[in-house]
């Protein structure tokens, strides 16, 4: 009885078990089944793309950069296709073992190497790093047949940018280099990645920078089949990368390659405006630079010598350099006179050659001229009429005047890195200065402001604004250095837009006052020896101004003096005067008297773009050392008189008689006709 109850009992227990295991297996069942319904029904769609995308791959096509060309359709900036060297840092074992490797097979020079490591510090190791650019076919072919012993090392078809004028206009057209990380940063920000994927080029400078977007062009994108390795095997879908624009450049480059070649080894800049648009004819900063270095990436030795060069070759002196304007303030200073009632044209003040404010003397820059009125104290660049005339006027109301000229102020034009200067006035230093001594306005710092000295710091480009303000009769246009863009699909030219002209509101009366004695200057003042012979009348105004500050006491000497130091020459002008087609500003650094070196550059652009007269290597040569010495003939202005049946006996008569000349209204500018 005992034994078949044990019997039941294990029974029983062997059927718990069986039926446990059974509910275990159908469990485990259970989960394979839902784990492959989920697998190949809930996420199908996400692993159907996965595994296409490790059959496909979808690569960037990065788009051809935009050309920049002058005016006349001149290129200045363009590209070109070359196969590079490049490695992938994260592939590859052993770095310095495979350079070493790869300097066998092709040329790898210490400047190649030192440029991979810098790219190696500024880059991700998994991104592919150029070690080599612009191989030959042989070095292509023989890296070819070795490529089985590189594994990370590819070669690949890039597109680089090219600068065929080198250093002329580099200023004005920039440079591309590699998008550094913060710049990587701020394509980010501005949502921006994707066009920019497959892209490791960005303009850093110059048109290259003001006008990226434009130029870059839109990326394209090709959908590939790769095999097991990686390699491309068929194209299955593209859509085609989009050319960036062609951006036509105002400035005429045969003109900057002429004033280039005056600068000659000097410092200085020019600027060129046409006065009736704003269109900038030429944009000098000199020394220049050559562009093509940067676009691989500039080796240190090369940074180093434009970097701590005294010359600084680097700075855009036109745009960013600020100089005092010297005596080429005078006629903005007459016409603030005029404007705000503080003189009249024939009014007299007597120079005799110093004047005298608390207890200073306030020195001129020469003999004393006499009685002077407004149009002698322009032609003969008299210091005692401005000097009693910034009295006059106060600092303030100078500052108040002179600023919708926009000295002292932005004025907009199209490429980055403007510097602002500095117009005075005595907000301008409480803000300045820290200590309470220091941020009083005292008297005698405005007297010398009239001259065109003391706290005045203005770049060329706001002297050219302001000057083509005069011609233009009081009319500001925006300076700009781009024309338009052309589309690389439609290849219209479609103009930027640009603000409205400013109307500044002076009295046209007063507007022929400055340019009359301005004409006056180029014909019998301080730079009629450089006009005579011109078959067009100028206007103009030379400028001296003092690099470092001298004691009342001192007399300037500028052999005793080193050339850094030595006194700025410039000069400002427009021409012709009765339909002012160019106005001009130019410095030449610690070259001296305005009319020695500036005012010879300013004739012969004059001479190029109203003549279309382009100076032989003798002329140019002359220009560069100050030996333009051509004959002094008879003003053209005494000429005009005598033909008008008034016989004038020296330069003091005529500038007399032509403030008897009133002007007339015209449609091309101011005519000059004999009051009745």
């Amino acid at each position: 009885m005992t034994d078949l109850r044990n019997v039941e009992t294990e029974l029983s227990r062997f059927r718990g078990r069986v039926l446990v295991a059974s509910l275990v297996v159908l469990l485990c069942f259970g989960l394979l089944l839902a784990r492959l319904v989920y697998l190949q029904i809930v996420r199908h769609a996400h692993f159907d793309e996965q595994a296409e995308n490790n059959r496909t791959a979808i690569v960037p096509v990065v788009p051809n950069r935009g050309l920049i060309t002058d005016r006349n359709g001149v290129v200045l900036a363009t590209n070109y296709s070359a196969y590079t060297l490049e490695i992938t840092p994260s592939k590859v074992a052993n770095l310095e073992a495979t350079i070493d490797g790869l300097s066998e097979v092709v040329e790898i020079n210490p400047r190649d190497r030192r440029r991979f490591k810098r790219l190696r510090e500024e880059f991700k190791s998994f991104e592919s790093l150029p070690i080599r650019t612009k191989l030959s076919d042989e070095e292509v072919a023989r890296f070819a047949a070795q490529r089985f012993r590189f594994p990370g090392v590819d070669i690949k078809a890039r597109l680089f940018r090219n600068y065929p004028f080198g250093d002329l206009a580099s200023h004005v057209v920039g440079y591309i280099g590699r998008i550094n990380p913060q710049e990587k940063a701020r394509i980010q920000d501005e949502d921006e990645e994707g066009n920019y994927r497959g892209t490791d080029y960005i303009g850093k400078l110059g048109v290259e920078q003001s006008y990226e977007k434009q130029l870059h062009g839109t990326t394209g994108v090709e959908q590939v089949e790769t095999s097991a390795g990686g390699r491309a095997v068929r194209r299955l879908a593209s859509s085609p990368a989009t050319p960036g624009d062609t951006v036509k450049l105002s400035i005429d480059i045969k003109l900057q390659k002429l004033i280039e070649n005056m600068f000659g080894d000097r410092r200085g800049a020019l600027v060129a405006l046409d006065p009736r648009t704003g269109e900038v004819l030429a944009f000098v900063s000199k020394p220049t630079f050559d562009p093509n270095l940067f676009v691989e990436g500039i080796d240190v030795e090369s940074w180093r010598a434009l970097n701590e060069s005294i010359e600084k070759p680097l700075l855009n002196r036109a745009l960013r350099g600020t100089y005092p304007p010297g005596s080429t303030y005078k006629p903005f200073m007459a016409l603030a006179a005029l404007e705000l009632g503080k003189r009249q044209p024939g009014q007299v003040t007597n120079d005799t050659g110093v004047w005298s404010y608390g207890g200073h003397q306030f020195r001129s820059h020469g003999d004393a001229l006499g009685p002077v009125d407004m149009h002698l104290s322009i032609v003969k660049s008299s210091n005692v009429y401005y000097y009693a005339l910034a009295n006059d006027l106060g600092v303030d109301a100078m500052h108040d005047f002179m600023k919708p000229l926009g000295f002292g102020q932005i004025t907009g034009i199209d490429i980055n890195g403007e510097v602002r200067g500095v117009l005075p006035n005595q907000d301008w230093k409480r803000r300045t200065y820290k200590r309470a001594e220091q941020k009083k306005w005292y008297g005698g710092e405005t007297i010398s402001l009239g001259i065109g000295q003391g706290y005045n710091s203005f770049t060329m480009l706001q002297l050219a604004q302001a000057t083509a303000s005069i011609a233009n009769s009081g009319v500001q246009h925006q300076p700009h250095l781009v024309i338009g863009t052309q589309d690389s699909v439609s290849r219209q030219l479609v103009a930027v837009q640009r603000p409205a002209p400013l109307v500044l509101g002076y009295k046209p009366e007063h507007i022929a006052v400055i340019k009359r004695a301005l004409a006056g200057v180029t014909q019998e003042g301080t730079s009629a020896k450089v006009f005579a012979g011109a078959s067009y009348l100028s206007a103009g105004k030379t400028g001296t101004a003092q690099a470092v500050t001298i004691g009342q006491k001192d007399k300037y000497n500028a052999t005793k003096m080193e050339e850094h130091q030595r006194d700025h020459s410039l000069y400002m002008a427009f021409a012709p005067v009765d339909a002012p087609q160019v106005a001009l500003a130019v410095v030449v650094e610690n070259a001296g008297f305005g009319a020695a070196h500036a005012a010879p550059m300013a004739r012969r652009v004059f001479d190029y773009v109203l003549k279309g007269q382009y100076p032989s290597t003798e002329d140019l040569e002359a220009v560069q050392k100050g030996l333009a010495q051509a004959p002094i003939g008879k003003p053209r202005l005494a000429a005009a008189l005598d033909a008008m049946g008034e016989p004038v006996a020296d330069a003091a008569a005529s500038a007399a008689a032509t403030t008897a000349l009133v002007p007339a209204a015209g449609l091309g500018g101011v005519k000059w006709v004999p009051r009745r």
